[in-house]
């Protein structure tokens, strides 16, 4: 079964068996060879399968007390249980049998003994019990790797008040939210737990949780948004807490994702340490300590994928104060290489950015909608693209040549698209009214009267209809030195006889459109930057004084320049936030779904000058606005 006939017996032998009989991944990989060692293993990936199939072999160990009768309502998945030698045992309640039992198991890292707690989403039976855990083994943070809700199923409770609640009671437990800070792929929030010890008496503890909302189950994460999570975890709980307390970390089951994220960190704590690696080692180690870490395959090849994201890339962030600094130390090129580090980094990004098939992009490739694409090579994925849901008439599809690209505070924050062509102005607005965006951005002034770039916004004061069910009412503008605004409503008519059987409103959305006018067709960056800065300012305010929808950014090809513009902006909110700087990764981010964002070198470089802009000449007067 190991040998399919495509590689020979010897090969497999010599690369994957040691002269021990051993699996060659028993031994430690060097950093400085982890590289070539992955390469290795993506052109004969037989090696992953071989690693993995002989990893989740191990010796197993009872599991008496999770098969009990009375503990196993409190399993979510019977395949993912602890075991007897290495459970939590949590204090027995008066009278009540069985209650020392937690779906939880010890586990170690590569350096440190029982350095995590891997336990399941709570559940309504088992949410008290894992507050007393928590108070019990005074865990320094917890880590959740899964959503409440999740493919039509409650994966975890939400064991935590909601915004409206100020505090909820669990036990003799009170727990309330302090704060919470929202990113892209994961909230953070500081969570107060108070223990009532007699009458007057109370004790009152602070923990983190660090969850992570973008992993739905069976899939595997973005490597790099993993190792920002894995980052700020991993900044709190090194500064600020107690060494020996241990991290609880779930997901829905205490599973797959668990072993994934624990495999990652346990790694990186190691190459931190001892300059290696040991992957197929450490997977053992989970297996042996609980049932179903790391669950397939794909999630034991995306451990390594994310370690060798991290031995090629490291932390490319750096303090905002250091910003000049680094951008003159960056322009200065490698006697060696001839490359200074701008191209360094770009080239690194074009290696690792996705190459998507004719198949992942099924919908722009078919016949009904292959006409709606400017260019048939710049088709957005299936994955990443949003589904038009307003019917405007049996010709019309669920198509739109638009990805999402994700912000820094927000997933889905922007939705990228081209300048409409003759016939789909009517999917434009569809966009824009289903998605409720909030802004329309358009990077580009074409040549009056073109045919090539058709008007899809009334600019008088009158109202003009774009396909069968949509109108657009002229409600105000103002125009600025290379900027303009105007402020639309969107009214949709009703058509499907359905909708109308079943008596469906369809109210007028209203949505701010701006558009720079400073930067040519032809210009690979505008003629001022400091307009492009000021443009992004006025969304920004706009957008605070409404409801945070998507923001559509508009070039003339859905490539050029908008990448620009989502990845500047993330840039931007990353300085605010937390007084950072990290170009490369939110450029690395912009172009996940849609590759030909930021298409060049000059483009790259000209994100970098953009921040320096806002930094040296906003920065300063933004944050007084602020306060």
């Amino acid at each position: 079964m190991l040998n399919s006939g495509l590689l020979p017996l010897y090969f497999i032998i010599r690369f994957a068996v040691g002269p021990n009989g051993v699996i060659s991944g028993d031994k430690k990989i060097p950093k400085e060879c982890f590289v070539k060692h992955c390469d290795q293993r993506r052109k004969y990936p037989v090696l992953y399968k071989l690693e993995f199939q002989a990893a989740v072999k191990v010796e197993t160990h009872s599991c008496r007390h999770a098969t009990k009768l009375n503990n196993k309502e409190k399993n979510q998945n019977p395949k993912c249980i602890a075991y007897d030698y290495n459970r939590v045992v949590l204090d027995q309640l008066p009278n009540v049998p069985d209650s020392d039992y937690i779906n939880a198991s010890y586990v170690d890292s590569l350096l440190k003994p029982n350095a995590y707690i891997v336990t399941q989403g709570p559940t309504e039976n088992t949410v008290n019990d894992f507050w007393r855990m928590i108070w019990q083994e005074n865990a320094c943070c917890i880590v959740m790797l899964t959503k409440t809700f999740d493919f039509i199923k409650v994966m975890c409770i939400q064991y935590w008040p909601s915004a409206k609640v100020n505090s909820e009671n669990y036990g003799d437990l009170n727990i309330s939210v302090l704060h919470e800070e929202e990113l892209a792929n994961f909230h953070i929030r500081t969570i107060q737990v108070v223990k009532k010890q007699g009458t007057n008496e109370e004790e009152t503890r602070t923990l983190l949780q660090f969850h992570y909302t973008e992993w739905p189950c069976h899939t595997c994460p973005f490597s790099n948004a993993i190792l920002e999570f894995r980052r700020r975890m991993r900044a709190v709980v090194g500064s600020r807490l107690q060494h020996d307390n241990p991290i609880v970390v779930h997901c829905n089951d205490g599973g797959g994702r668990s072993g994934v994220y624990l495999s990652i960190d346990a790694n990186l704590e190691l190459a931190e340490e001892e300059d290696c690696y040991d992957v197929f080692g450490y997977l053992k180690t989970l297996r042996q300590s609980r049932k179903g870490m790391v669950e397939t395959l794909n999630q034991y090849k995306f451990i390594y994928d994310t370690l060798e994201e991290f031995v090629l890339c490291g932390f490319s962030w750096f303090p905002v104060k250091e910003l000049s600094q680094k951008l003159k130390q960056k322009s200065m090129k490698d006697i060696e290489t001839k490359l200074n580090e701008y191209q360094r980094e770009y080239q690194q990004i074009c290696k690792m950015t996705p190459r998507f098939t004719i198949g992942d992009c099924a919908g722009g490739h078919r016949g009904d909608n292959r006409e709606k694409n400017r260019d048939v090579l710049i088709v957005p994925p299936d994955n990443f693209r949003p589904y038009l849901t307003s019917f405007q008439g049996n010709t019309f599809t669920d198509y739109i040549n638009a990805v999402f690209v994700d912000g820094y505070t927000k997933p889905r924050e922007y939705i990228v698209t081209e300048w409409p062509i003759k016939h789909t102005p009517g999917d434009f607005w569809s966009l824009v009214y289903d998605y409720e965006c909030s802004a329309v951005v358009v990077l580009c002034l074409p040549p009056r009267d073109s045919q090539q770039y058709p008007p899809f916004w009334p600019e008088g004061r009158h109202s003009k209809k774009y396909g069968p069910v949509f109108t657009i009412d002229h409600i105000s503008h103002n125009h600025y030195a290379n900027i303009k605004t105007w402020l639309f409503r969107i009214n949709k008519k009703i058509v499907s006889l359905t909708e109308l059987m079943a008596g469906v409103k369809a109210p007028p959305r209203t949505v701010q459109l701006f558009q720079l006018t400073c930067w040519p067709l032809g210009h690979r960056v505008p003629t001022s930057t400091n307009s492009l800065v000021e443009l992004m300012n006025m969304v920004e305010r706009w957008r605070q004084r409404i409801d945070y929808g998507p923001v559509v950014v508009v070039s003339h090809d859905g490539r050029g320049r908008c990448g620009v513009y989502c990845a500047a902006n993330a840039c931007i909110e990353q300085v605010i936030q937390h007084g950072e700087v990290d170009v490369f990764q939110a450029v690395k981010t912009v172009r996940r779904h849609r590759p030909q964002l930021i298409e060049n070198m000059t483009e790259y470089k000209y994100c970098y000058d953009l921040v320096l802009h806002y930094v040296l000449h906003y920065l300063n007067k933004d944050q007084k606005e602020k306060k």
